[in-house]
């Protein structure tokens, strides 16, 4: 469905040019510092302006709508809505009729039985992950002593990304991205084995984000390829610090005090400006389309702070969870 997480739970929603996008947060511990400026770092990275991105403009100023009190989380849901402003509808009312070939249109018009929202995409436009974004933002703030570190490895397979976007810009095309995530100063203990593994609920929030296609941790798919005297990690401390980190901070789903790297493949969009075929539903045959409106050349370069935001959901899940378990979790000495 539309939520996410055990203890710190998310709810999104939000079409792309309704009247708003946003997340409700709920199992935020009371007592905690929140207003919009605790926010906005993370949201402007996600906004346009970079070659290769949008020309939509947002303002994504945040509004809480309820959990909190004098600047302060209540313990109650927190409603944070991102109001839309900058909208073409008509540069989507093709989509309804033809549908963008790697694009939800056809499968949301089939799930839906065709009521769905086509404007801008509706419910499946990367818009939505504004929500995700503030979230994410707000689940940082139960981390401490953990900092995150994510960046665009490469572009359409160059490492020259801002010269791959306006290339592929250019050309009316698309590109795909590589974004890599790593994050520090998380404590040992963290994840259950199986099914909530910490690397089974990371993997789970970078899917629902659109156009992931591919996600690994530590040496991931190069493993395959390597003897086990090779990706081992040998242990050097009895702190658990390893000579090196092929696993990617996690044995046995739950963290192991290392450094969490995990590395997420981001498709390139579906709407382009150069002419392709699909199904015209008007026509009843193979027609052809041309993307109009304002479109992003790489949506990795923007994807990034969602995925980042998305792994940080889980990881304050967890950490509520630990603390469930242990009172005394977050206090005690990191390695």
């Amino acid at each position: 469905m539309n939520s996410f997480g055990t203890l710190f739970r998310v709810e999104i929603f939000g079409e792309s040019h309704g009247p708003a996008v946003g997340i409700l947060v709920d199992g935020c511990p009371p007592g905690i510092a929140l207003t919009a400026a605790d926010l906005e770092t993370d949201l402007a990275r996600r906004r346009p302006g970079a070659p290769g991105t949008t020309g939509r403009r947002e303002a994504d100023s945040p509004e809480f709508l309820s959990g909190l009190f004098e600047g302060r989380t209540t313990g109650t849901p927190i409603l944070i809505i991102l109001r839309n402003g900058d909208t073409r509808s008509a540069d989507y009312s093709r989509f309804a009729v033809l549908p963008r070939p790697g694009h939800a249109d056809w499968t949301g018009r089939l799930r839906y039985r065709g009521a769905n929202d086509p404007r801008g995409s509706g419910h499946f436009s990367g818009r939505v992950t504004a929500g995700l974004v503030a979230a994410g933002a707000l689940a940082k703030l139960l981390l401490p002593g953990v900092s995150f570190g994510t960046r665009v490895l490469e572009a359409g397979g160059r490492t020259d990304i801002e010269a791959a976007a306006r290339e592929a810009a250019e050309a009316g095309d698309s590109i795909g991205g590589l974004v890599e995530l790593r994050v520090s100063g998380l404590p040992p203990g963290l994840g259950e084995p199986y099914f909530d593994a910490v690397e089974a609920l990371a993997a789970h929030a970078f899917f629902a984000v659109p156009g992931v296609r591919g996600v690994e941790f530590g040496d991931g798919f190069a493993a395959a390829r390597m003897r086990g005297s090779e990706h081992n990690d040998p242990i050097i401390d009895a702190a658990g610090t390893t000579a090196r980190n092929g696993a990617g901070g996690a044995n046995g789903g739950i963290t192991n005090g290392n450094e969490l790297v995990c590395r997420v493949a981001v498709k390139p969009a579906s709407s382009i400006a150069r002419a392709q075929r699909t199904w015209d539903f008007a026509a009843g045959a193979l027609g052809t389309l041309e993307a109009e409106g304002r479109h992003d050349a790489c949506i990795a370069l923007r994807a990034a702070v969602v995925l980042e935001a998305s792994l940080a959901l889980v990881l304050a899940d967890l950490f509520l969870a630990a603390r469930t378990r242990d009172p005394a979790f977050d206090a005690k000495e990191r390695p």
